[in-house]
């Protein structure tokens, strides 16, 4: 699983170390030495799970399907991004945490506070 690409649908065997990776920066982390350039790449595809060649050198549109299980695999890249999010339940489930911001302002608004007999006509 690719930390860097969160949808990576194939696994590229580098031409330099015969290894798997999911993108280029998995390899550049994991080895000593810098990827070598090559116009035929190895892909693995993720869905079926097979291996197949293409090469790049006349890549056009129907070479971004795997060939086993036509699963699509040139995407544009989802990569993850930092957020701050408030640690909890699912406020669906557990709904402690939510707090009713009207019922600060003022309390008096409340209409289970008075008794409103009288606008019940």
């Amino acid at each position: 699983m690719c930390k860097h690409i969160l949808n990576a649908q194939v696994s590229i065997r580098a031409p330099c170390c015969k290894q798997w990776f999911d993108c280029v920066e998995c390899h550049v982390e994991t080895q000593s030495h810098r990827l070598a350039k090559s116009t035929e790449m190895t892909f693995a595809c993720k869905k079926c799970k097979k291996a197949f060649r293409k090469d790049v050198a006349d890549f056009d549109e129907s070479d971004e399907y795997c060939p086993y299980c036509d699963n699509h695999f040139v995407l544009d890249a989802i990569t993850p991004k930092p957020a701050l999010r408030v640690e909890g339940e699912d406020p669906r489930v557990d709904s402690r945490m939510l707090k009713d911001e009207r019922m600060k302002i003022d309390p008096d608004r409340s209409i289970y506070n008075r008794d409103r007999s009288d606008r019940l006509e």
